[in-house]
């Protein structure tokens, strides 16, 4: 938790979401020492090691009687595909693990909070137009680790692709698929009546058409808590207790689906459930939120519980599916990723991320 964290590193982080969040922007202004120690209840050498770990890092420039800024915005990056670009990349995040590491951190840390920054960023990407030479794969659905592993080890797993992520829900995504705004879903749909996971809806949103569920795993959903489980957090009716801060999912994603029909199955309406209308709209964020002490509990996945380093309790095994059209599962991009998820390679990778089970990675079943 943040809080846990040396105090000139919270001044730092606070600074760095603000500039990421775009509430500070290139060239603002920051409070001076004594005025940001004030603000903190700290020593000013307090804050001026903050101010210097983040201009090692270049987010901010102190220069006298200038004060101190956000640094200017890097210039734009050139599209080829030169080893000086991507020097220039891996020097910057070695400066992020050198920092990691001198607080502190370990390697496995660092990488394990690499994956869950850059997860983030691909639930905020907006879709760039492709370039000339690239194949595009459109993503669309539920939000999860093992989507955006697939989307970094694509380009290795089709040379000349690519595959854009966004995250609306599995409700969503089924829809932009339906709408033609999309190329494959992810969905984790769970039908009460049938006690099935996916079939239904894919039925009922796209009718008529011939379509392949691909599973992508069978992944842990619980409730993700503090390290430590200091609560006891055992059940969903726990969700209810007076006192304790939840962090929901967005409407349409297959979590909240989940949850909604688990409460009313035991009599519990959201009213019970205080923070039942704090929304999210990615399981990485639910354990952010949980990590950062803004909420006591979330309901996800426990792979975003392991990459925060929380507690996670199994509430229910699911069954998530990508979900393609027989045409797009016909060509060549969507073969080898099915090809790839089938593969020793393919279920090791995303077994890695933990809490995954991948006996069924790469199964096809065809719905008419």
């Amino acid at each position: 938790m943040t809080d846990k964290l040396p105090l000139y590193l919270q001044i730092g982080e606070a600074i760095r979401q603000q500039i990421l969040d775009g509430v500070l922007r290139p060239g603002d202004l920051l409070p001076p020492i004594r005025e940001m120690a004030e603000q903190w209840g700290c020593t000013s050498g307090t804050v001026q090691q903050a101010y210097k770990t983040l201009a090692r890092q270049g987010l901010i420039v102190s220069r006298p009687g200038q004060g101190t800024r956000v640094g200017a915005a890097l210039p734009p990056v050139p599209m080829d595909r030169s080893p000086v670009r991507r020097a220039a990349l891996v020097h910057q995040a070695e400066a992020f693990l050198l920092e990691a590491l001198s607080a502190g951190y370990t390697p496995g840390e660092a990488d394990a909070a690499f994956r869950a920054a850059l997860d983030r960023w691909r639930a905020l990407a907006v879709r760039a137009a492709p370039s000339a030479d690239q194949t595009v794969l459109r993503f669309a659905g539920s939000h999860d680790l093992a989507v955006s592993l697939l989307a970094t080890r694509f380009p290795q797993i089709c040379a000349g692709c690519s595959l854009e992520v966004v995250f609306p829900g599995s409700l969503g995504g089924l829809i932009a698929l339906a709408e033609g705004k999309a190329d494959l879903a992810g969905c984790h749909l769970w039908d009460a009546e049938s006690d099935t996971y996916n079939v239904p809806f894919v039925r009922r949103l796209l009718p008529g058409q011939r379509v392949a569920l691909v599973t992508l795993a069978h992944r842990r959903l619980g409730l993700i808590a503090p390290p430590g489980n200091p609560l006891g957090l055992a059940r969903v009716e726990d969700l209810a207790r007076e006192g304790l801060r939840f962090i929901n999912r967005q409407r349409g994603a297959g979590t909240r689906v989940w949850l909604d029909a688990q409460l009313h199955s035991r009599g519990l309406s959201p009213e019970q459930i205080a923070g039942y209308a704090d929304e999210v709209a990615t399981h990485s964020e639910v354990a952010r939120a949980v990590a950062e002490g803004r909420a006591d509990v979330g309901m996800g996945v426990e792979a975003a519980a392991l990459a925060y380093a929380l507690d996670f309790v199994l509430l229910a095994t699911e069954r998530y599916d990508l979900v393609l059209p027989a045409e797009v599962f016909a060509a060549g991009p969507a073969r080898a990723l099915v090809d790839w998820l089938a593969s020793a390679e393919g279920r090791a990778a995303i077994a890695g991320l933990g809490g995954y089970e991948t006996d069924e990675t790469g199964r096809v079943m065809w719905v008419e």
